[in-house]
């Protein structure tokens, strides 16, 4: 969103309503499948009690401790740490140390951490395909025609941004809770 901002394209003010009209969109648009991975997918149901879910939120405290900091992290991977982490705990106390990897679903898991690896090496390729894409087809543009197109390609671009953004991040809290 910082550059239809630092472009002059957006005002600040008109960019956190386009940023939040296209994050609310979201929820009327797409179903729940980053919340269900998350809620259901990644720790056995049968674990969790309000106390796996209180001890989980202890992440609340690590994300306002970073974001003091000023340290970048990520609210997700915090949560998700902390919920598996007071569910394996749980069990450990119930059936003992051996069995505290019982409350993980590892199927869940294994898509989470494929995507973490995957996503960045493919949005690289993505972006290096764009980018020539862009070159080519603009390569003889002038720069003041080449203005006028991408002020309104980056209004498309920041509403993307904020529709995805809101298909991700915002139905887990929408949601799980």
């Amino acid at each position: 969103m910082a550059t239809v901002v630092s472009t002059c394209v957006l005002s600040p003010g008109q960019t956190v309503f386009w940023a939040a009209f296209f994050n609310f969109v979201t929820a009327f648009v797409f179903g729940t499948g980053v919340a269900a991975t998350v809620g259901k997918g990644m720790v056995d149901l049968r674990i969790v009690t309000p106390y796996v879910v209180l001890a989980g939120l202890g992440a609340i405290a690590w994300d306002l401790l970073t974001g003091y900091w000023w340290l970048p992290t990520s609210s997700s991977h915090a949560l998700i740490g902390g919920y598996s982490g007071a569910a394996t705990a749980r069990i450990a106390h119930l059936k003992g140390v051996r069995h505290m990897f019982d409350a993980i679903l590892w199927a869940g898991w294994t898509k989470t951490i494929i995507s973490i690896f995957l996503a960045p090496l493919l949005d690289m390729v993505l972006a290096y395909g764009l980018m020539i894409a862009v070159n080519w087809m603009f390569r003889r543009s002038s720069l003041r025609a080449m203005d006028v197109y991408f002020r309104k390609l980056q209004l498309v671009s920041a509403a993307f941004f904020s529709f995805e953004h809101g298909r991700n991040d915002a139905r887990k809290t929408m949601d799980h809770y």
